[in-house]
């Protein structure tokens, strides 16, 4: 027995059934190790990609996502990958190969301190120092990916402890691997719910590891429990996410802020300063840094604070609460100012407001569809002329180009919900080459590219900020086609120029039993800025 069959072993005594992953020299003992429990090794082609499978797997499947990948520049590669998942809240284990102990400043090859690199990514990173401490050390990790706020961990592997002869194999039980939980406590409980009692319009706030892909209809339960609108905030463009369509309007009446779970971060104005600037804020969080940050930004206004995990403060809340239709109303207010959407403006190329409605239709009727959909301008249009209610976006990271791999863990985490991911030509760049990841492990769903042939958040910044001679370094190759690409890379592809196309081109990619593109020719357009008070439609950049 080595290290590395004790690693295995308890990975498979964790529930893992699949590792998301990228070959090198220092991982080969686990590659080896992991043929005989029989744990599925997904070989992306690049690291990044990895952890995005990783975290999509976990975010769809309930259960820990695994990502391993070798030293220094493979290392490297994933961190960026490693802070989506981390302000995703989804629980990784992130897994890198790394020189061996006995060589440590010798100058091994790839020798690199990957632990003071991994730390600003993760919730911890721990270098095991021995092949006996392989397997504790992975329950460790699957414990703190879990607690709390999810979040990425991350284990250094030293090639020769993975090599190392190891002791008998120490049984596991499920609760090796169980979260501490910070329970709800009476009081705090008590104490939330009068006060919320005592005003007309308060507002919930959590974050993502509530949202309906994760919680189901936790949020909906407790809003109905506590007699007031709940909202989870997830996008990177806060309370301009278009999904929200006006609510950043009805947040300036709100007159108490409940956040549960959600630091009072950029995605709520840092906590409503400039558009609930006088309501008090109760706030909940698993991490005291979170408390104190919210200390510093409110001051007084922060009047009821509590360290306690999100979940089962729901749950409790749920149970306690009385519900009612005292605030009926200003529930309704709330729903409709969420409901609200921008007319867009008419264009002579498809707009992505046509592409959101076909696979609107298309996902509606199936309670257990998947939309997966990136970062920029077209993304954004999608998540405001979609209502499909188990999505995954780029989250509050902000990152672009997970889509493609983030299709892949999904399918993998939940192999028969339909699934369709959509992303820009800009971002489709990043990942392109897992269209020949997503044909070998044979996971069939439908990538949308809106190719507008540009990088047009970008250039709408820059239109707007500089002017429209000021244009310079964001326009692609017009006339590239990504279905083409995917095709080369064993996939199916469509292209599509005129919107009439694209319902028959959706539905052949998703009955095709294959991962299919469609490539649609968009016009470029500005995302969505909705409001209430100025209904005209959005303009086209210049």
């Amino acid at each position: 027995m080595r290290g590395a069959d004790h690693l295995a072993g308890a990975m498979a005594q964790a529930g893992v059934d699949v590792v998301f992953s990228l070959s090198g020299n220092q991982i080969m003992p686990l590659y080896d190790a992991l043929i005989d429990p029989g744990i599925r090794i997904v070989h992306s082609r690049h690291e990044a990609a990895a952890v995005f499978m990783a975290d999509a797997y976990a975010q769809v499947s309930g259960r820990i996502g695994v990502a391993l990948v070798t030293a220094a520049p493979g290392f490297g590669n994933a961190l960026g990958a490693l802070y989506t998942a981390a302000m995703s809240e989804s629980p990784v284990i992130f897994l890198s190969g790394d020189s061996p102990l006995g060589l440590d400043g010798k100058g091994a090859f790839q020798e690199f301190p990957q632990g003071a690199a991994a730390r600003p990514f993760v919730k911890a990173s721990e270098r095991v120092q021995n092949a006996d401490d392989l397997a504790p050390a992975f329950a460790r990790a699957v414990r703190l990916a879990r607690a709390g706020r999810p979040g990425p961990v991350h284990l250094a592997l030293p090639f020769d402890v993975l090599n190392a002869e190891a002791g008998p194999a120490v049984p596991m039980t499920s609760a090796d691997f169980a979260a501490p939980v910070r329970s709800a406590d009476p009081e705090m409980l008590a104490a939330i719910q009068a006060r919320l009692a005592a005003f007309e319009r308060p507002l919930l706030f959590a974050g993502p590891s509530l949202n309906v892909l994760r919680g189901g209809d936790r949020m909906t339960k407790l809003g109905e429990a506590l007699d007031l609108p709940a909202i989870t905030l997830e996008s990177p463009r806060g309370l301009r996410d278009p999904a929200l369509g006006a609510f950043a309007e009805v947040l300036a009446t709100a007159d108490c802020l409940f956040f549960l779970g959600k630091a009072t971060d950029f995605m709520s104005g840092f906590g409503g300063l400039a558009q609930s600037s006088a309501a008090p804020v109760i706030l909940v969080d698993p991490d005291p840094t979170a408390i104190t940050r919210a200390k510093e930004t409110l001051g007084g206004r922060l009047e009821l604070t509590a360290i306690a995990d999100p979940g089962p403060v729901a749950a409790a809340l749920t149970a306690a609460g009385g519900g009612g239709e005292a605030r009926a109303a200003w529930r309704r207010e709330v729903a409709d100012a969420l409901a609200c959407r921008t007319e867009p403006e008419h264009t002579q190329a498809i707009h992505a407001a046509e592409v959101g409605a076909v696979v609107q239709s298309a996902l509606q009727d199936s309670a257990d569809a998947i939309l997966i959909c990136d970062g920029g301008e077209f993304g954004q249009w999608i998540q405001a002329t979609t209502r499909i209610p188990r999505r995954i976006i780029n989250g509050p990271s902000g990152a672009i180009g997970a889509a493609l791999p983030y299709a892949i863990g999904a399918r993998l985490a939940q192999p028969d919900a339909p699934l369709v991911a959509l992303m820009g030509d800009g971002t489709a760049g990043f990942h392109l080459s897992e269209f020949e990841t997503a044909a070998r492990e044979q996971t069939a769903f439908a990538v949308i590219v809106g190719n507008d042939a540009r990088w047009n958040a970008e250039q709408v910044i820059q239109v707007r900020d500089y002017g429209a001679q000021r244009k310079i370094g964001c326009d692609l190759l017009p006339g590239a086609r990504y279905d083409k690409a995917a095709e080369a890379l064993g996939c199916r592809g469509f292209h599509v120029t005129e919107a009439g196309q694209l319902q028959g081109a959706l539905a052949d990619a998703l009955s095709g039993g294959a991962p299919a593109c469609i490539d649609v020719a968009i016009a470029p357009q500005a995302a969505p800025s909705v409001s209430r008070r100025s209904p005209e439609p959005v303009k086209a950049p210049a």
